[in-house]
């Protein structure tokens, strides 16, 4: 754990790296159920498409009507924690340009604040079943960091999400970086958010950093998930004998028998589904990475 250091930034978007929300629902309750306030966040301007990602109009609890543009911002604990490990977090929507520039920023703030670890949480429809326990793919590029955690190091070829850009760059300015990707069950596209996968992501988050992360009612909330979707495919034979043969595959692979290269063979099958474009959750498509 200590290789991530005591001060770990915790990075979640909107978009292409977020289905079933989630990636961003994680980093929402982490934000929630603790204190934090704003660190700095980027000119809307210089990397967001508006008609890609508009703004929105919302009311203040006055009454007042106003614009709500698209950000990215990243936030700092209130109050400092005097002994364990930090969580800072950095969350907004995907931006549409610029990225280089946008991870630089991000990046140059995070070493002027002493970060001194980088875990990305992204979210992909995949063809498991939601009767088991949702996988989290843990992985980097650090191979100190895979040597002392025992994360995997992909070999995706491909398109790629912010996520990875602000990976590459973390990495290369010194901060030691790690990406937790949760496998969706595909055909639950109509039960958004998905509970069940952001406490799967909290769970490794915390086995990862090491740092006491709150879970809120999450537990409940994804019962009632996957008992939701339990009732739908009730009454579709069709839907329970494809979730049947999902759950056999997986129980395969949670087999003694079963080896870590499959299963990451496996994963990297579920990155190469083929798609012409960016992915938006609730799409029969994976984000990629």
């Amino acid at each position: 754990m200590d290789a991530l250091g005591r001060r770990v930034l915790v990075t979640a978007f909107d978009g292409w790296n977020d289905a079933g929300e989630a990636a961003s629902a994680a980093v929402a309750l982490l934000r929630e159920q603790g204190e934090y306030e704003p660190v700095f966040t980027v000119d809307p301007e210089l990397y967001f498409d508006y008609q890609y990602t508009r703004p929105h109009m919302v009311s203040d609890g006055e009454g007042r009507r106003m614009l709500r543009w698209p950000d990215a911002t990243l936030y700092k604990p209130a109050r400092p924690t005097r002994a364990g490990t930090e969580l800072w977090l950095l969350t907004g929507a995907e931006p549409a340009r610029a990225w280089q520039a946008f991870a630089n920023e991000f990046v140059d703030v995070a070493l002027r604040e002493d970060i001194t670890g980088f875990v990305a949480l992204g979210s992909m429809m995949s063809d498991v079943p939601h009767t088991r326990p949702i996988s989290v793919f843990a992985g980097s590029e650090n191979e100190r960091l895979r040597d002392v955690l025992g994360l995997e190091r992909s070999t995706y070829e491909g398109p790629v999400g912010i996520l990875s850009a602000l990976a590459v760059a973390a990495d290369a300015a010194g901060i030691p970086a790690a990406t937790l990707w949760a496998s969706v069950p595909h055909y639950v596209a109509g039960h958004t958010p998905s509970p069940k996968a952001t406490l799967a992501l909290l769970d490794r988050l915390e086995d990862l950093t090491g740092a006491q992360v709150p879970r809120g009612d999450l537990a409940g909330e994804a019962a009632a998930w996957e008992a939701s979707i339990d009732a739908a495919a009730a009454d579709d034979e069709e839907m329970t004998e494809y979730i049947r043969q999902l759950e056999r595959t997986r129980d395969t692979w949670d087999s003694p028998e079963a080896s870590g290269d499959a299963i990451a063979q496996e994963f990297e099958r579920y990155l190469r589904r083929r798609g012409d474009g960016p992915t938006k959750p609730g799409r029969d498509e994976p984000p990629r990475r």
